[in-house]
């Protein structure tokens, strides 16, 4: 019998991945948000965009007085067009 696989979706509101525990976006949910989003990185980057912002107020709620770090490039850098 086969497994489907599972998707790597973001526990919210701690923001890391169901599947491997990593902070999401973990890698394998980078490669399908790439694959999802071929050819439209700019709704991709808008997505991305606003998981960033809902990512960010949830984890400002669970550590108050710490501010995220490092959130642009967990959401957003790596999926910007290579040039």
């Amino acid at each position: 019998m086969c497994r489907a696989a599972r998707p790597h979706l973001p526990v919210r509101p701690i923001w890391l991945c169901r599947v491997c525990g990593h902070p999401w976006p973990c890698g394998a949910a980078r490669l399908s948000l790439l694959s999802e989003y071929q050819g439209n990185r700019t709704a991709l980057l808008i997505y991305l965009a606003t998981l960033k912002e809902e990512a960010t107020a949830h984890l400002i709620e669970l550590t108050p007085g710490r501010p995220p770090g490092g959130l642009t490039d967990r959401f957003i850098s790596w999926a910007r067009a290579r040039g």
